[in-house]
């Protein structure tokens, strides 16, 4: 989707570009879980987990994913030469002897981002923030990496979902039950395995909510030191679309049109606007305005 023009250099942030607003979500808080697939595929194709666990294992090990070891992912992120950033170790050391040097926490983040340590990352910029909290580009980095934060708790809730049933999920043997409705035959281990699963996947779905709650709020910030700046009304509505506060979406959306009518954007806006509008007045909207 296109952006309204802005001008001036900024300073190069890890978020990626704002994408077309995302398809409307219900009024109330995303269902996290209801894009987990495995359930369903489980009941339907238990052949295809053979295939996706030799996918996940492969991919896994190309990669170094919990091996501990290094593998081809951090083989290529390690050629391309230096970016010019300081060192993770040099920026660490400089946040330690210059506690207050807001510019070091903000290069301290930003090489935490380049070793893919988001959350440490977020910790980081927000002392710089703390510090500077009247930087909108800071601001609007770290709502970036609030989104991505988020995106990885969401992934890794499915990744946990599908470790869960293929491991061992607790089976049900249809037809073995007593005249009370109770199994005759019990999987204990695997019902322990599926509630030590379910534990996990709702702890890392929560924190994906939070990290997009932590995103809209990051936003909110930026509106009320730009409150005229269309673009960070886009940002805002969208975020809040993720995050499945329609008030907020709604509010950003139409304060962006009034902003920028004649964006190429509008259109796509309005429709948006449409049907959460449909979906506010059909089940109440959550959140606060804006």
């Amino acid at each position: 989707m296109a952006r309204h023009g802005k001008s001036g250099t900024k300073r190069p942030k890890a978020d990626a570009p704002v994408a077309a607003p995302r398809p409307a979500r219900g009024a109330t808080a995303p269902a996290i879980e209801d894009t987990m697939f495995f359930p369903r595929l489980r009941r339907h194709a238990r052949w295809m987990f053979v295939f996706l666990a030799l996918v996940f294992a492969v991919g896994f090990v190309a990669f170094g994913v919990g091996a501990g070891g290094t593998g081809i992912g951090d083989l290529f992120r390690g050629r391309g030469g230096s970016s010019g950033a300081p060192s993770l170790s040099s920026a660490r050391s400089a946040t330690e002897k210059r506690p207050n040097d807001a510019q070091a926490w903000r290069d301290y983040s930003t090489a935490l981002q380049t070793d893919g340590r988001t959350d440490e990352a977020i910790r980081a910029l927000r002392r710089y923030v703390a510090l500077k909290p009247r930087d909108a580009d800071g601001l609007r980095e770290l709502a970036g990496l609030y989104l991505a934060q988020a995106a990885e708790k969401q992934s890794a809730a499915q990744r946990l979902q599908f470790q869960a049933v293929y491991s061992g999920a607790a089976q049900s043997y249809p037809g073995l039950v007593a005249s009370d409705g109770r199994p005759i035959i019990e999987d204990r281990i695997g019902a322990a395995l599926n509630a030590q699963a379910s534990t996990a996947i709702n702890e890392a779905v929560g924190e994906a909510r939070t990290a997009y709650a932590d995103a809209v709020s990051t936003y909110r910030r930026i509106t009320a030191l730009q409150p005229n700046d269309p673009n960070v009304q886009l940002e805002l509505a969208q975020a809040a679309q993720q995050a499945g506060d329609a008030r907020t979406a709604i509010g950003a959306y139409e304060k962006f049109l009034e902003l920028a009518p004649d964006d190429p954007s509008a259109a796509i806006v309005k429709q948006q606007l449409a049907q959460l509008r449909q979906q506010a007045a059909g089940g109440g909207a959550s959140g606060s305005g804006g």
